[in-house]
């Protein structure tokens, strides 16, 4: 096969399997100045694709703009090894080289993997088959799932952990390990997902699945043995930075009616949006969390006083609500779970606090210290903020449905 460029992506591919070749599972390989390990890697996931793969599969050598022998060596295997092609792209960027082939690929599934293969590859059949029955639309290997054996330094075991962490944290992401270099997606649902990921770096791959999990897409994961390579080129702490910089920018687009729209486009079915239901799950987690609420207010108030009692309890309680909900809605991939989270992290919060806080400001006047009267406050308070939150999660509904 011939080696072409990101320029011709399109035709060169499509030229190719006109001429005979159909591939059900296209493994892309970025490679930046690879040399030394190219050739032999690539060989070697040849010969196992070829023995252990119980369908057609085409491995794409992604250059990212390298400037030692690497196109050459690229070129040299694509021409030998029939299922092996070239893409040379005249720019960096790991997301850069997945977004062009990917959206140019004609396979039912995409997959990438890094090239010094890290990832045992008897992981590639089970990350890959759910993706092919229709399953899942997306898959991913972990090394912090029960089952993984992951052989590598203490200082990589800490930030990758660290890191997911702190998805989980700020992001309320459920997937486990963003940064495993061993990914499949379902080509039809890659084509939806790829105009909205902005990061063409190492942060594309925690985009693609913070944007596939808020679609509604069912994420499979694979846990994997893996052993670190000791000549990585990351630059860990320019990545880590960068990784910083895009949390901080998902942060900002989390609520966009955008990412709630393209559920309705992923391809999996969706249950029916249920006002009645809705409001019934919505008032009873929201009545044991104003009783919590309330137990912790009384039993701060003497400590740190009405005011302070209230924005400790109310904060606390938010995080249990916001937990029970999202536990409540796993797995309907409703709208309305998505949007209750956005509304939630923002506005909805805001209010609430506001609202309760004022009406122990209210409830000082007129009757000074008494808590009785500061009870009822907050029960008016906290049942006109739950009213006001519901028709917000009702808004956030109808504006994803418009989309």
């Amino acid at each position: 096969m011939s080696t072409i460029t990101a320029g011709n992506v399109v035709a060169g591919h499509v030229a190719e399997e006109r001429a005979g070749d159909r591939y059900d599972v296209e493994i892309v390989v970025p490679v930046y100045n690879e040399q030394d390990a190219l050739d032999r890697n690539v060989r070697r996931l040849r010969r196992y694709l070829d023995e252990h793969m119980p369908f057609p599969t085409l491995v794409t050598i992604g250059d990212n703009a390298s400037t030692d022998m690497t196109p050459a060596i690229a070129a040299a295997l694509a021409a030998e090894l029939r299922g092996v092609r070239a893409v040379r792209l005249e720019g960096k960027g790991r997301g850069r080289a997945l977004r062009a082939i990917w959206t140019a690929s004609r396979s039912s599934v995409v997959a990438y993997m890094d090239v010094d293969l890290s990832t045992d590859l008897d992981a590639l059949l089970p990350l890959v088959a759910p993706l092919l029955s229709g399953h899942s639309d997306v898959a991913i290997g972990t090394r912090l799932a029960p089952g993984s054996r992951v052989v590598r330094g203490a200082r990589r075991e800490t930030i990758s952990r660290s890191y997911n962490g702190l998805l989980h944290l700020v992001l309320r992401t459920r997937f486990s390990d963003a940064q495993c270099g061993f990914k499949a997606v379902r080509a039809d649902v890659a084509r939806l997902l790829l105009p909205l990921v902005e990061d063409n770096g190492w942060f594309f791959d925690t985009e693609l699945l913070m944007l596939a999990e808020r679609s509604g897409c069912r994420i499979h994961e694979v846990p994997v043995d893996w052993v670190d390579d000791s000549d990585s080129r990351v630059d860990v702490a320019r990545t880590a930075l960068e990784d910083l910089r895009g949390m901080s920018r998902m942060v900002r687009r989390i609520a966009s009616p955008r990412l709630l729209a393209a559920a309705a486009r992923s391809g999996r079915p969706e249950l029916p949006d249920d006002a009645a239901a809705e409001l019934v799950r919505f008032a009873a987690i929201g009545s044991g969390s104003t009783l919590a609420y309330l137990a912790l207010f009384l039993a701060l108030r003497s400590t740190i006083g009405a005011v302070g009692a209230n924005v400790v309890a109310f904060l606390l309680c938010s995080i249990g609500n916001r937990a029970a909900h999202r536990r409540a809605a796993a797995g309907t991939q409703s709208r309305s779970t998505f949007a209750y989270v956005a509304q939630t992290v923002g506005g909805g919060l805001a209010v609430s606090l506001v609202l309760t806080t004022a009406s122990l400001l209210v409830a000082a006047r007129v009757s000074s210290g008494s808590v009785p009267v500061e009870l009822v406050a907050l029960l008016v308070a906290t049942g006109a903020a739950t009213i006001v939150r519901f028709t917000m999660l009702r808004h956030d509904i109808a504006v994803a449905r418009r989309s």
